[in-house]
């Protein structure tokens, strides 16, 4: 699964899963550029650890507004000169229930985790086109599949990352553009680290495999599905969940 001579433009690349894919991009020979909301720090060192693989570079960008996707793409591909791998990571969280959420939670779940879908991959698709070739990759949920209790917000926009990516696959497949999107169940991230242990008891209750999985896991995932390992796969979900999502 070599990415060698390959451009990836991943969104809300600076910590947890996003983090994990820049990384395991980096090391398989791919040029890296990535975005982050707010946490410039935090991108600067990832910069600085990973620049000795080949070239990456962080860019501040709000995927919810395609306005700024546009400058986004505009600047990667003046930067890089093409861009091969688009991955849609850039996503919040605002849960609660159905009663209690506002109408504010729910639109900047939906604009950050599903209009931002939209936005990178409308600005991509030239490049694309041009080139006969390119591999979206939609990060998704398990919850997007079969729905989670107090994250009505969240489980709706990952649903429909998945309906987006299974259209645009439909689309484009005759130009030789893929399109997947990848659903991860309990992801090891900074906010599990948080959970106290009766929750995460309860989360590993009903996995197969019985931990939670690794940002790392995912990533692998996504080298795959990037990668000419994968060229006759688009359309697909796949789930990465130790077996939660059967």
């Amino acid at each position: 699964m070599n990415l060698e001579n390959k451009v990836a433009l991943i969104t809300g690349g600076s910590r947890g899963i996003g983090a994990a894919i820049v990384k395991e991009y980096m090391k398989r020979g791919a040029s890296v550029a990535f975005t982050y909301r707010s946490n410039a720090q935090k991108s600067e060192e990832l910069v600085a650890e990973l620049s000795s693989f080949g070239k990456i570079k962080a860019y501040s960008s709000d995927a919810s507004s395609f306005s700024a996707a546009e400058t986004l793409v505009k600047s990667v591909l003046a930067d890089f000169g093409t861009i091969d791998v688009l991955i849609n990571n850039a996503g919040i969280t605002k849960d609660n229930l159905m009663l209690r959420m506002s109408e504010s939670d729910w639109d900047a779940v939906i604009e950050t985790n599903l209009k931002s879908v939209f936005n990178l991959t409308k600005n991509v698709l030239r490049t694309m086109l041009k080139a006969r070739s390119g591999s979206i990759i939609n990060l998704s949920s398990v919850v997007g599949v079969f729905g989670n209790a107090g994250q009505t917000n969240y489980s709706a926009s990952k649903a429909g990352v998945i309906g987006f990516s299974k259209s645009v696959a439909k689309e484009l497949g005759s130009r030789n553009i893929r399109c997947n999107a990848v659903a991860p169940g309990f992801i090891e991230t900074d906010m599990t680290d948080k959970l106290d242990e009766n929750t995460k008891s309860q989360f590993l209750s009903g996995i197969p495999l019985n931990r939670l999985g690794k940002g790392e896991e995912v990533a692998d995932l996504c080298v795959f599905l990037g990668s000419d390992s994968s060229t006759y796969i688009t359309g697909q979900t796949i789930s990465i969940c130790g077996g939660l999502n059967t």
